[in-house]
């Protein structure tokens, strides 16, 4: 049914066919909920305007962020088409502790079908070594502890979009629970592969087959509580569990693989973490007294896919933790690798493009922050010029196609612009955001940005969105 609304939105009466592109824009603006406040700016292939919406107004831009942490990424960190050898992890011997040690790479797995970035080959290095050890210790302390962004929703934290950023990651930092029908009346069985969560279970079965199962766990508590009701002849709900501290569970599963390799642990399994200095200096955070641990040498060390695979998955999925993982690396580069040393190169980054600093604001990199801020002449500002730089196809190829692939995979399917828009979506609380480029009626390619905020009752803009660029596409 959702994929009739946008035919519908587009059957044009003979005095609206008579109205300017703008006023047919503005028209389909009109039709959303009251409230709903839209941004939208389109620039022609000589960078003219061709409508401008509130083009300098100040908007949420949820996961349209990504868009300005990963050009800052091409932008700023060289050799993102090569292996990724300085993000991953590392595993070392310190006075009979293991030290896991986190590099920042996003990918490192614990699958047991693993073939590349595993963390299976830092066990058998170990084993390799020595049949006893002390500790587990967990390392992220490359970057400070910052393992969610100011103005992220406090009630994200417990599932996969608001799990911990740490610069030692696995498994992005979540584990799947099966939640499934007990019998009738019963509580519903939990299928749990690992045993890093204990399970507070009060869902119960009833008839039929509805799944209205929630989940909850208080911030860096381990104890999960399952609620809500599944149906006696429901199919298993997979759900998707954040984990608070990742450097702990990376230590924690690290230890059952070294003893599944004969490795005996005599002691206990813990996190290292650095704290963050607050300060606006970035030479006082990079070189803060006794915020590191001594580096020593490495027992052995994995290289990751290049980082611009990671970008695809980025951009094309929307993946938070991946996207704030990047924010933190490209702000070593000037810095202790915070939040805030990231947002600082990409505005060097906004500045070489001619990027007012009045239209944008950010406090993260993924979007989940309410804090951030971007206006569309701003936005599209810079990705005239990305597309102009030595890497912008490359980075444009990152982007969802409409009605082909990523979060565009089911919309503008029958239009003019099935697989002709390649574009970052966005979706918050009361907030829609898509921007990016698109291959226009004439063949001509147009780059945009939209974005409506103050969406009443959460109900999605993002067919007005899509109605507003059928429009300009067919016009032009």
């Amino acid at each position: 049914m959702k994929h009739l609304l946008l035919p519908l939105l587009l059957v044009a009466s003979p005095a609206f066919a008579q109205q300017s592109l703008q006023q047919q824009v503005e028209a389909r603006f009109a039709e959303a909920a009251t409230g709903t406040r839209f941004g939208l700016v389109v620039l022609d292939e000589d960078g003219k305007e061709i409508v401008a919406v509130n083009p300098d107004g100040r908007f949420i831009p949820a996961s349209n962020t990504k868009m300005f942490t990963t050009a800052a990424a091409y932008a700023s960190l060289a050799g993102l088409d090569q292996p990724d050898a300085s993000g991953g992890a590392a595993v070392r011997i310190e006075g009979g502790d293991v030290i896991l040690e986190g590099h920042g790479d996003a990918r490192l797995s614990s699958a047991g079908d693993c073939q590349v970035d595993c963390l299976a080959t830092l066990a058998d290095a170990v084993a390799a070594k020595t049949k006893q050890v002390r500790h587990v210790i967990g390392d992220d302390t490359l970057f400070p502890d910052q393992r969610w962004s100011p103005g992220m929703s406090w009630n994200n934290i417990p599932s996969r979009y608001g799990t911990g950023i740490s610069a030692l990651t696995l498994d992005d930092n979540e584990l799947v629970i099966q939640v499934m029908p007990g019998t009738l009346g019963a509580a519903a069985r939990i299928a749990l592969p690992l045993g890093y969560f204990t399970i507070d279970n009060r869902a119960l079965t009833v008839a039929g087959a509805e799944r209205k199962l929630g989940y909850d766990r208080d911030v860096n508590s381990r104890v999960l509580r399952l609620t809500g009701t599944i149906g006696v002849d429901a199919k298993p709900e997979p759900l998707r569990v954040g984990i608070d501290d990742p450097a702990h569970y990376a230590a924690w599963r690290f230890r059952g693989l070294l003893a599944a390799r004969g490795v005996k642990v005599t002691g206990a399994v813990s996190a290292r973490h650095r704290a963050l200095v607050l300060t606006d200096d970035p030479e006082v955070r990079k070189n803060a007294p006794a915020t590191r641990p001594p580096v020593q040498p490495t027992l052995a060390r994995l290289t990751p896919p290049p980082l611009a695979e990671d970008v695809v998955r980025i951009n094309k999925e929307s993946q938070n933790l991946h996207a704030e993982l990047l924010m933190r690396r490209v702000g070593l580069r000037r810095g202790a690798g915070s939040i805030a040393d990231g947002v600082a190169e990409v505005r060097a980054m906004l500045e070489a493009a001619g990027v007012p600093r009045t239209a944008w604001d950010l406090s993260d990199g993924s979007g989940m922050s309410s804090y951030n801020r971007v206006a569309p002449r701003g936005a599209v500002k810079m990705l005239r010029w990305i597309a102009a730089q030595p890497w912008g196809a490359a980075w444009r190829a990152s982007l969802p196609i409409g009605g082909v692939d990523g979060t565009l995979s089911k919309r503008f399917k029958g239009t003019l612009l099935e697989g002709k828009l390649f574009a970052k979506t966005g979706t918050l609380n009361a907030t829609n955001a898509l921007s990016g480029y698109l291959i226009a009626k004439s063949g001509k390619t147009l780059t945009f940005s939209t974005f409506a905020n103050d969406v009443p009752a959460d109900a999605s803009a993002t067919r007005f969105l899509d109605a507003a660029l059928v429009l300009v596409a067919e016009a032009n």
